[in-house]
């Protein structure tokens, strides 16, 4: 048998748990918004570093195809395919052939920021490359 004091008990906490019923949902459509803007910028932030590992590469690759004395049609269509608007520099130091890329990031949250992201590498000229004036 129950005591006066135990359905008390009951009823209020069967008060509150109808009183708060909604209040989960609401949290939850409040914190949803900040949640996805949050996860859109961790997602294009991986998209971004992918490009600039994509970039490096590149980088690596142009400055072996001019040291070894190629022109810059084969680095072009290169650079077509990593980034629209990538830009090349060129630049020889010593024995050595340095290609400097850079381009707007692709992605729309960091491109309307601005951001660009720049790679470079060098390789070591060949003997028939570093004869050419």
């Amino acid at each position: 048998m129950r005591s006066r004091w135990g359905d008390r008990a009951a009823a209020r906490l069967a008060y509150r748990l109808h009183r708060d019923r909604g209040s989960v949902t609401a949290e939850f459509a409040a914190v949803l918004p900040a949640v996805l803007v949050v996860l859109a910028c961790c997602l294009g932030a991986v998209q971004v570093v992918g490009q600039q590992v994509r970039m490096t590469d590149a980088a690596a690759d142009v400055a072996r195809l001019l040291a070894r004395g190629d022109d810059a049609g084969p680095a072009s269509g290169l650079l077509a395919a990593v980034a629209p608007g990538t830009a090349l520099t060129e630049e020889r130091q010593g024995e050595f052939v340095c290609a400097r890329l850079s381009a707007p990031s692709a992605f729309a949250p960091f491109a309307a920021a601005g951001l660009t992201l720049a790679a470079r590498s060098c390789a070591l000229a060949s003997a028939t490359a570093s004869d050419d004036p």
